[in-house]
């Protein structure tokens, strides 16, 4: 009887050291790849492909079969929560997404089958993935946190300061309380229906976690991301949970590892992978952070990006990843030098 092998991400967020370690780059399936470009052309729109479940499995897989990669993260976006929420979801070409903006609580949907109805399109996509991949590879769910969603909410799209959400935080606690809340809630009982789908892990994703005041990072930040881990883990104490509340401060970072409950930590390359390794390294996988851009620039200099990540987290429960998602400009044959330099490591 054939043993399947485990995933290698899955063992290292198990406290397992992987030598090479698993790789795989937020945002791996999109405008870099031709043949996203070319299913995305079929879709006619970005939601249509990422709420089409046939088409958001393909493009989930289109990196797995290019470069190997050891997880496949399912396509899909982190508005799919406003949405469950019962907000009408925009994307224009071009452009990010947008809503109408928020301003209170009311309104909102708070039926979590409700959520779920609306969200069927991405489990179905999951479970049309994990028949596919193989066991070895290990598949992603992932999702939004409350506060980078609250960003979008509040402001009606996507904001360099970030000010409408700040605002509505500062002047009405109370509101703006409720609204993490429920976007925690929402965002566990979505978390919790992508494992069920056949996700072997989830990531939430904090894009705009920079920038706030410690005290604010904690309350808008640390402490709904902690409600999503509890939840999550009531219903499925084992779940694995990968954190990136990007652009945090370092004693940020520490917070959040000691604070939210996650088994493992993504950071953004501001953060010193030998300060991640040292400090954080201590409780929690680590995951990072190649920066996007010597992945453009591709040569020696990735090479020796590659290189010193590599020898830093020796020894470390560590996954390798950029620090931020892969850039349409990329060339193809610099993520499969990417991958071989990794798959050398020794």
């Amino acid at each position: 009887m054939k043993v399947e092998e485990r995933a290698k991400l899955l063992s290292v967020l198990d406290g397992a050291v992987e030598r090479p370690p698993p790789i795989w780059l937020m945002r791996q399936a999109g405008r870099y790849l031709p043949e996203y470009r070319a299913s995305r052309e079929k879709a006619g729109s970005f939601w249509t492909l990422s709420m089409t479940p046939e088409l958001a499995a393909e493009v989930t897989l289109q990196p797995i079969r290019r470069f190997d990669f050891d997880a496949a993260i399912i396509f899909s976006d982190i508005m799919t929560v406003p949405f469950a929420l019962g907000k009408e979801i925009r994307f224009e070409e071009g452009e990010g997404p947008s809503l109408d903006p928020v301003a209170a609580v009311d309104g909102l949907e708070t039926d979590p089958e409700i959520w779920k109805s609306r969200l069927a399109p991405v489990y179905e996509a999951l479970r049309l993935v994990r028949a596919t991949l193989e066991r070895s590879k290990a598949l992603l769910g992932f999702a939004g946190a409350p506060w980078t969603l609250a960003t979008y909410m509040a402001q009606g799209g996507g904001s360099s300061d970030q000010r409408a959400a700040k605002l509505w935080g500062y002047r009405d606690p109370k509101s703006f309380d409720l609204l993490l809340k429920l976007l925690a809630d929402c965002v566990a009982e979505h978390l919790v229906a992508q494992l069920e789908a056949g996700a072997d892990a989830v990531q939430i994703f904090d894009s705009w976690a920079s920038g706030l005041p410690e005290t604010r990072f904690m309350e808008w930040v640390v402490v709904p991301t902690k409600r999503i881990v509890q939840k999550i883990r009531t219903k499925y104490p084992k779940a694995k949970i990968i954190g990136f509340p990007r652009g945090g401060t370092l004693s940020g970072y520490e917070v959040y590892a000691a604070e939210t409950g996650v088994d493992a930590i993504s950071i953004d390359t501001s953060a010193p992978i030998s300060w991640a390794v040292d400090t954080l390294g201590k409780t929690v996988a680590i995951q990072g952070n190649l920066d996007p851009i010597a992945l453009i620039a591709g040569g020696a200099a990735l090479d020796r990006a590659v290189d010193e990540l590599l020898k830093t987290t020796r020894g470390t429960r560590f996954i390798f990843n950029l620090g931020h998602g892969i850039l349409p400009e990329t060339p193809l044959e610099h993520v499969e030098r990417l991958v071989a330099r990794v798959r050398e490591a020794n």
